[in-house]
């Protein structure tokens, strides 16, 4: 039923109503989906396959499987990905001045020595 090429619909999650391509079985419980959603590993209780089927590889790249949608009718939105931070300096520490530490006095006690009596 979730062999690769079966376009679903995504059911649950933040691509919910998205539609999607199997790349990839991974397991009984798992498959590699790619289209309109992000791809990525998705549980295939969370998909509602259609009966469209598309012809792709295992593991077909993203470029082809955009452009078998195309020839099926189903648009695929490019999302820019995020600009990476440029990377920022740490701080450098200030010297910490480091006092000495300074013992208090102590006086010592004077024994007198004794001399024994006897």
């Amino acid at each position: 039923m979730f062999g690769i090429g079966r376009i679903c619909v995504k059911i649950a999650g933040r691509d919910a109503g998205m539609k999607c391509v199997v790349v990839d079985v991974l397991d009984k419980n798992f498959v590699l989906i790619d289209g309109q959603t992000r791809r990525r590993k998705c549980n295939m209780s969370h998909l509602e396959p259609l009966a469209q089927k598309i012809s792709i590889e295992k593991g077909a790249s993203h470029e082809h499987i955009v452009a078998a949608l195309k020839d099926v009718g189903i648009e695929v939105v490019e999302r820019k990905t995020k600009a990476k931070a440029p990377a920022r300096s740490k701080p450098i520490a200030k010297p910490v001045e480091v006092k000495p530490v300074v013992k208090p006095a102590v006086k010592k006690a004077v024994v007198k020595p004794t001399v024994p009596t006897g």
